[in-house]
Protein backbone atom coordinates (compact mmCIF):
# COMPACT_ATOMS: atom_id res chain seq x y z
CA UNK A 1 0.00 0.00 0.00
CA UNK A 2 1.06 3.61 -0.47
CA UNK A 3 2.92 4.99 2.51
CA UNK A 4 2.42 8.67 1.77
CA UNK A 5 -0.67 10.81 1.49
CA UNK A 6 0.99 13.00 -1.15
CA UNK A 7 1.15 10.36 -3.89
CA UNK A 8 -1.55 10.82 -6.57
CA UNK A 9 -4.73 8.75 -6.07
CA UNK A 10 -4.14 6.74 -9.26
CA UNK A 11 -0.62 5.73 -8.25
CA UNK A 12 -1.50 2.50 -6.43
CA UNK A 13 -3.42 1.02 -9.35
CA UNK A 14 -0.65 2.09 -11.72
CA UNK A 15 2.06 0.53 -9.56
CA UNK A 16 0.00 -2.65 -9.30
CA UNK A 17 -0.15 -2.88 -13.09
CA UNK A 18 3.62 -2.44 -13.17
CA UNK A 19 4.12 -5.24 -10.62
CA UNK A 20 4.97 -2.80 -7.82
CA UNK A 21 1.64 -2.69 -6.00
CA UNK A 22 3.15 -3.73 -2.67
CA UNK A 23 5.79 -1.00 -2.78
CA UNK A 24 6.25 1.59 -0.07
CA UNK A 25 6.28 5.02 -1.70
CA UNK A 26 8.21 7.96 -0.26
CA UNK A 27 8.43 11.47 -1.70
CA UNK A 28 11.54 12.72 -3.42
CA UNK A 29 12.43 16.34 -4.12
CA UNK A 30 10.24 18.05 -6.69
CA UNK A 31 11.38 20.62 -9.22
CA UNK A 32 10.33 23.99 -10.56
CA UNK A 33 7.45 22.49 -12.58
CA UNK A 34 4.27 20.66 -11.61
CA UNK A 35 6.10 17.33 -11.77
CA UNK A 36 6.64 15.37 -8.55
CA UNK A 37 8.80 12.35 -7.86
CA UNK A 38 8.55 9.45 -5.42
CA UNK A 39 10.82 6.51 -4.66
CA UNK A 40 9.11 3.12 -4.56
CA UNK A 41 10.67 0.47 -2.26
CA UNK A 42 9.89 -3.21 -2.75
CA UNK A 43 11.81 -6.32 -1.67
CA UNK A 44 15.13 -4.50 -1.52
CA UNK A 45 14.67 -2.86 -4.91
CA UNK A 46 13.77 0.71 -5.72
CA UNK A 47 12.22 2.55 -8.63
CA UNK A 48 11.16 6.15 -9.21
CA UNK A 49 7.54 7.14 -9.71
CA UNK A 50 7.07 10.29 -11.79
CA UNK A 51 3.80 12.18 -11.39
CA UNK A 52 3.32 14.61 -14.30
CA UNK A 53 -0.32 15.60 -13.81
CA UNK A 54 -2.35 16.55 -16.88
CA UNK A 55 -3.20 19.10 -18.11
CA UNK A 56 -0.19 20.92 -16.65
CA UNK A 57 2.29 18.23 -17.69
CA UNK A 58 2.58 15.26 -20.02
CA UNK A 59 4.86 12.22 -19.98
CA UNK A 60 4.90 11.85 -23.77
CA UNK A 61 7.98 14.04 -24.46
CA UNK A 62 9.91 12.32 -21.66
CA UNK A 63 9.15 8.92 -23.20
CA UNK A 64 10.14 9.98 -26.73
CA UNK A 65 13.28 11.95 -25.88
CA UNK A 66 14.43 9.43 -23.28
CA UNK A 67 14.08 6.57 -25.74
CA UNK A 68 16.09 8.55 -28.29
CA UNK A 69 18.87 9.38 -25.81
CA UNK A 70 19.08 5.75 -24.68
CA UNK A 71 19.56 4.70 -28.30
CA UNK A 72 22.48 7.15 -28.51
CA UNK A 73 24.19 5.44 -25.58
CA UNK A 74 23.26 7.96 -22.88
CA UNK A 75 22.35 6.80 -19.36
CA UNK A 76 18.73 7.80 -18.90
CA UNK A 77 16.27 5.99 -16.62
CA UNK A 78 14.80 2.85 -18.18
CA UNK A 79 11.00 3.02 -18.35
CA UNK A 80 9.21 0.22 -16.50
CA UNK A 81 5.69 1.48 -17.14
CA UNK A 82 3.80 4.50 -18.43
CA UNK A 83 0.23 5.80 -18.25
CA UNK A 84 -0.12 8.95 -20.34
CA UNK A 85 -3.75 9.55 -19.33
CA UNK A 86 -2.85 9.70 -15.63
CA UNK A 87 0.56 11.28 -16.21
CA UNK A 88 2.43 8.51 -14.40
CA UNK A 89 5.70 6.74 -15.20
CA UNK A 90 7.72 4.15 -13.29
CA UNK A 91 11.41 4.60 -13.95
CA UNK A 92 14.74 2.99 -13.19
CA UNK A 93 16.29 4.43 -10.04
CA UNK A 94 19.74 5.70 -10.98
CA UNK A 95 20.54 6.63 -7.39
CA UNK A 96 21.33 9.84 -5.55
CA UNK A 97 24.80 10.73 -6.83
CA UNK A 98 23.80 14.09 -8.27
CA UNK A 99 26.70 16.35 -9.19
CA UNK A 100 26.78 18.26 -5.90
CA UNK A 101 26.53 15.10 -3.80
CA UNK A 102 29.12 13.26 -5.89
CA UNK A 103 31.61 16.10 -5.57
CA UNK A 104 30.98 16.33 -1.83
CA UNK A 105 31.88 12.64 -1.56
CA UNK A 106 35.18 13.00 -3.39
CA UNK A 107 34.39 12.70 -7.08
CA UNK A 108 36.86 14.41 -9.39
CA UNK A 109 35.33 17.65 -10.67
CA UNK A 110 37.39 17.68 -13.90
CA UNK A 111 36.54 14.03 -14.62
CA UNK A 112 32.83 14.55 -13.97
CA UNK A 113 32.60 17.65 -16.15
CA UNK A 114 34.69 16.02 -18.88
CA UNK A 115 32.25 13.11 -19.01
CA UNK A 116 29.26 15.46 -19.10
CA UNK A 117 30.88 17.51 -21.88
CA UNK A 118 31.59 14.37 -23.89
CA UNK A 119 27.90 13.43 -23.80
CA UNK A 120 27.00 16.74 -25.42
CA UNK A 121 29.76 16.51 -28.03
CA UNK A 122 28.58 13.04 -29.03
CA UNK A 123 24.92 14.04 -29.21
CA UNK A 124 25.75 17.15 -31.23
CA UNK A 125 27.75 15.29 -33.87
CA UNK A 126 24.61 15.07 -36.03
CA UNK A 127 21.48 17.10 -36.60
CA UNK A 128 18.43 15.80 -34.70
CA UNK A 129 15.37 14.53 -36.54
CA UNK A 130 12.34 16.79 -36.67
CA UNK A 131 10.28 14.10 -34.94
CA UNK A 132 11.05 11.18 -32.64
CA UNK A 133 9.12 7.92 -32.28
CA UNK A 134 6.61 8.40 -29.48
CA UNK A 135 4.52 6.34 -27.09
CA UNK A 136 1.33 6.78 -29.12
CA UNK A 137 2.36 9.05 -32.01
CA UNK A 138 5.52 10.74 -33.32
CA UNK A 139 6.82 13.47 -31.03
CA UNK A 140 7.72 16.67 -32.88
CA UNK A 141 10.84 18.37 -31.54
CA UNK A 142 9.92 22.08 -31.49
CA UNK A 143 12.34 24.75 -32.62
CA UNK A 144 14.04 26.96 -30.07
CA UNK A 145 13.27 29.92 -32.28
CA UNK A 146 13.48 33.70 -31.98
CA UNK A 147 9.94 34.11 -30.67
CA UNK A 148 10.62 31.79 -27.74
CA UNK A 149 14.05 33.27 -27.01
CA UNK A 150 12.62 36.80 -26.95
CA UNK A 151 9.63 35.79 -24.84
CA UNK A 152 12.02 34.28 -22.29
CA UNK A 153 14.25 37.33 -21.88
CA UNK A 154 11.12 39.42 -21.29
CA UNK A 155 10.51 37.40 -18.12
CA UNK A 156 13.11 39.67 -16.56
CA UNK A 157 10.88 42.66 -17.31
CA UNK A 158 7.69 40.83 -16.36
CA UNK A 159 8.87 39.70 -12.92
CA UNK A 160 12.26 41.04 -11.84
CA UNK A 161 11.71 44.66 -12.89
CA UNK A 162 8.48 45.02 -10.86
CA UNK A 163 10.09 43.26 -7.88
CA UNK A 164 13.01 45.71 -7.90
CA UNK A 165 11.19 48.94 -8.76
CA UNK A 166 7.59 48.43 -7.68
CA UNK A 167 6.45 49.59 -11.13
CA UNK A 168 5.64 48.04 -14.49
CA UNK A 169 8.27 48.42 -17.18
CA UNK A 170 7.62 51.28 -19.65
CA UNK A 171 6.54 49.94 -23.02
CA UNK A 172 9.15 52.00 -24.87
CA UNK A 173 11.89 50.42 -22.76
CA UNK A 174 10.46 46.95 -23.36
CA UNK A 175 10.47 47.58 -27.10
CA UNK A 176 14.08 48.75 -27.03
CA UNK A 177 15.14 45.81 -24.82
CA UNK A 178 13.46 43.24 -27.07
CA UNK A 179 14.82 44.89 -30.21
CA UNK A 180 18.40 44.72 -28.98
CA UNK A 181 18.05 41.03 -28.16
CA UNK A 182 16.56 40.41 -31.60
CA UNK A 183 19.55 42.11 -33.25
CA UNK A 184 21.97 39.97 -31.27
CA UNK A 185 20.12 36.79 -32.15
CA UNK A 186 19.98 37.71 -35.85
CA UNK A 187 23.79 37.77 -35.86
CA UNK A 188 23.72 34.02 -35.20
CA UNK A 189 22.00 33.20 -38.48
CA UNK A 190 23.43 29.93 -39.77
CA UNK A 191 24.01 28.34 -36.36
CA UNK A 192 23.22 24.66 -37.10
CA UNK A 193 20.41 22.92 -35.25
CA UNK A 194 21.21 20.31 -32.63
CA UNK A 195 19.27 18.55 -29.86
CA UNK A 196 18.93 20.97 -26.94
CA UNK A 197 17.88 19.25 -23.71
CA UNK A 198 17.22 22.63 -22.00
CA UNK A 199 17.95 21.47 -18.44
CA UNK A 200 21.42 19.93 -18.77
CA UNK A 201 22.89 21.13 -15.47
CA UNK A 202 23.92 19.88 -12.05
CA UNK A 203 20.46 19.23 -10.48
CA UNK A 204 19.64 16.82 -13.32
CA UNK A 205 22.96 15.00 -13.79
CA UNK A 206 24.21 11.96 -11.89
CA UNK A 207 27.77 10.65 -11.62
CA UNK A 208 27.85 6.90 -12.37
CA UNK A 209 31.60 6.06 -12.35
CA UNK A 210 30.93 2.33 -12.32
CA UNK A 211 29.72 2.68 -15.91
CA UNK A 212 31.92 3.40 -18.91
CA UNK A 213 32.11 5.98 -21.66
CA UNK A 214 29.13 8.26 -22.13
CA UNK A 215 27.12 6.17 -19.69
CA UNK A 216 29.06 7.58 -16.72
CA UNK A 217 26.67 10.54 -16.72
CA UNK A 218 23.06 9.87 -15.80
CA UNK A 219 20.61 12.36 -17.31
CA UNK A 220 17.27 12.89 -15.56
CA UNK A 221 15.46 15.84 -17.14
CA UNK A 222 15.09 16.23 -20.90
CA UNK A 223 11.36 16.33 -21.65
CA UNK A 224 11.56 19.97 -22.79
CA UNK A 225 14.11 19.10 -25.50
CA UNK A 226 14.08 21.19 -28.66
CA UNK A 227 16.07 21.76 -31.82
CA UNK A 228 18.34 24.73 -31.33
CA UNK A 229 21.89 25.91 -30.78
CA UNK A 230 24.41 23.37 -29.51
CA UNK A 231 25.90 26.14 -27.39
CA UNK A 232 22.83 26.27 -25.14
CA UNK A 233 23.35 22.98 -23.30
CA UNK A 234 27.09 23.56 -22.93
CA UNK A 235 26.36 26.96 -21.35
CA UNK A 236 23.74 25.30 -19.15
CA UNK A 237 26.35 22.86 -17.90
CA UNK A 238 29.25 25.28 -17.45
CA UNK A 239 27.38 28.42 -16.31
CA UNK A 240 25.25 26.55 -13.81
CA UNK A 241 22.43 28.40 -12.07
CA UNK A 242 22.80 26.27 -8.92
CA UNK A 243 26.56 26.07 -8.34
CA UNK A 244 29.73 27.97 -9.20
CA UNK A 245 31.75 26.13 -11.83
CA UNK A 246 35.43 27.16 -11.60
CA UNK A 247 36.51 29.37 -14.50
CA UNK A 248 39.38 27.03 -15.36
CA UNK A 249 36.97 24.10 -15.70
CA UNK A 250 34.62 26.13 -17.90
CA UNK A 251 37.52 27.08 -20.18
CA UNK A 252 38.90 23.53 -20.29
CA UNK A 253 35.52 22.00 -21.08
CA UNK A 254 34.78 24.52 -23.81
CA UNK A 255 38.13 23.61 -25.38
CA UNK A 256 37.38 19.90 -24.94
CA UNK A 257 33.99 20.25 -26.60
CA UNK A 258 35.38 22.22 -29.53
CA UNK A 259 38.20 19.69 -30.02
CA UNK A 260 35.59 16.93 -30.28
CA UNK A 261 33.59 18.97 -32.82
CA UNK A 262 35.97 19.74 -35.74
CA UNK A 263 32.87 20.59 -37.79
CA UNK A 264 32.25 23.73 -35.75
CA UNK A 265 32.44 27.23 -37.18
CA UNK A 266 34.56 28.48 -34.26
CA UNK A 267 33.69 32.22 -34.39
CA UNK A 268 29.98 31.44 -34.78
CA UNK A 269 30.09 28.99 -31.89
CA UNK A 270 31.86 31.54 -29.66
CA UNK A 271 29.18 34.11 -30.50
CA UNK A 272 26.42 31.59 -29.83
CA UNK A 273 27.96 30.61 -26.49
CA UNK A 274 28.07 34.27 -25.42
CA UNK A 275 24.53 34.98 -26.60
CA UNK A 276 22.87 31.93 -25.05
CA UNK A 277 24.78 32.40 -21.82
CA UNK A 278 23.38 35.91 -21.51
CA UNK A 279 19.91 34.88 -22.70
CA UNK A 280 19.72 31.97 -20.27
CA UNK A 281 20.85 34.04 -17.28
CA UNK A 282 18.30 36.73 -18.13
CA UNK A 283 15.50 34.19 -18.44
CA UNK A 284 16.41 32.49 -15.16
CA UNK A 285 16.46 35.78 -13.28
CA UNK A 286 12.84 36.23 -14.30
CA UNK A 287 11.90 32.63 -13.62
CA UNK A 288 13.38 32.54 -10.11
CA UNK A 289 11.51 35.71 -9.11
CA UNK A 290 8.32 34.26 -10.61
CA UNK A 291 8.78 31.05 -8.64
CA UNK A 292 8.96 33.13 -5.47
CA UNK A 293 6.20 35.64 -6.11
CA UNK A 294 3.68 33.50 -8.00
CA UNK A 295 4.38 29.95 -6.86
CA UNK A 296 5.51 30.47 -3.26
CA UNK A 297 8.95 28.89 -3.80
CA UNK A 298 11.43 31.33 -2.23
CA UNK A 299 14.31 28.83 -2.19
CA UNK A 300 15.38 29.86 -5.67
CA UNK A 301 16.15 33.44 -4.58
CA UNK A 302 19.49 32.36 -3.10
CA UNK A 303 20.76 31.73 -6.63
CA UNK A 304 19.93 35.20 -7.96
CA UNK A 305 23.34 36.80 -7.10
CA UNK A 306 25.02 34.06 -9.13
CA UNK A 307 22.76 34.74 -12.10
CA UNK A 308 23.56 38.47 -12.02
CA UNK A 309 27.27 37.61 -12.01
CA UNK A 310 26.79 35.28 -14.99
Amino acid sequence: MLATMTAPPAAHDFLTRCGWGSAEVRPLAGDASFRRYFRAHRNGRTAVLMDAPPPHETILPFWAVGTHLAAQGVSVPSIYGADAEQGLMLLEDLGDALVVEALAHGASEPDLYAAATDVLAALHAEQPPEALPGLHAPHLLPLYDASRALFEVNLLLDWTWPALTGTEVPEALRAEFTGLWAQALAALDGDPLRLVQMDYHSPNLLWLPERTGLRRIGVLDFQDARRGSAAYDLVSLLQDARRDVPAEIEAAMRARYCAARPDLDAPLFEAAYAFWGAQRATRILGVFVRLHRRDGKPGYLKHIPRMWRL
